[in-house]
């Protein structure tokens, strides 16, 4: 209950208070990356319950010859790393902790292609809400190994209480101001997951 209740008096003063900054993005990713200003995917929520997070565009939709889209580096823009970079891209994700699909703090949603690929440990990240931020992410975030980053999560579900949220939400400003562990070695962001740990 006290968790809920810090989720949504947090989203809900991040939403209002930072509007008008919102408003600027989404006017800016609008002129250099075009429509829809919005991305949003389907993400496995608490228990694996499918829902639509909701961010701003980081990329393009360049396509080849044949219509594929591009890999995500060329799609990628310096505009789009720097909203990354900044966290900014994540800020409409107060929206869905607002409502509920989320929390300020858990492990981050992955993609609902992943679900088949965990092993029993890796699959109990989602005995919580899937957070904004997470404990993976103030200690390496994409820098991580997946083997690393379920390990972390793991060790939140079974370690979370209130006072560790409040230490991740200052640690997590702490490593915007950072910019510390946002891609991977050999990928624009993360690598694929594949299984296994890989």
């Amino acid at each position: 209950m006290i968790k809920r209740l810090f989720d949504l008096g947090f989203s809900f003063c991040w939403l209002v208070g930072f509007a008008p900054l919102l408003a600027l993005v989404a006017l800016l990713v609008r002129i250099k990356l075009g429509s829809p200003v919005l991305f949003i995917q389907e993400r496995p929520g608490l228990g694996g319950k499918p829902f639509r997070m909701v961010k701003f565009r980081t990329m393009t939709d360049e396509r080849d010859a044949q219509g594929n889209l591009l890999s995500d580096e060329i799609r990628l823009t310096p505009f789009g790393k720097f909203l990354r970079a900044s966290t900014l891209d994540e800020f409409p994700e107060m929206w869905n902790v607002l409502i509920g699909e989320m929390s300020v703090v858990g492990p981050r949603p992955l993609l609902m292609r992943y679900l088949p690929l965990y092993d029993a440990t890796q699959a109990r990240r989602m005995e919580v809400k899937p957070g904004v931020t997470g404990w993976a992410q103030v200690n390496g975030r994409n820098s991580l190994s997946w083997d690393e980053k379920f390990a972390l999560d793991v060790w939140y579900v079974d370690h979370g209480t209130f006072w560790l949220d409040m230490r991740i939400v200052v640690r997590t400003f702490f490593k915007v101001f950072a910019r510390s562990g946002i891609n991977a070695a050999n990928a624009a962001t993360m690598e694929e997951f594949r299984g296994n740990g890989k």
